[in-house]
């Protein structure tokens, strides 16, 4: 899942892979949804991280 992807990427990376917006993408950021680490102005999204928001989200649909 999303192996075109670096290890660590970047919030317009995250709204490619999720494929949502960016108020969305920094609301997730921002209430923990997916966890992250700022670097300065910078938010830092490990990819397994997105990887576990997203198999989450499937599990609670089914």
């Amino acid at each position: 899942m999303f192996k075109e992807y670096p290890d660590v990427v970047s919030v317009e990376q995250l709204m490619e892979m999720l494929q949502i917006g960016q108020s969305l993408a920094y609301r997730l950021l921002r209430s923990g949804a997916i966890p992250s680490k700022r670097v300065g102005r910078k938010y830092i999204i490990a990819k397994v991280n997105v990887i576990e928001f997203v198999c989450g989200v499937c599990k609670e649909a089914a």
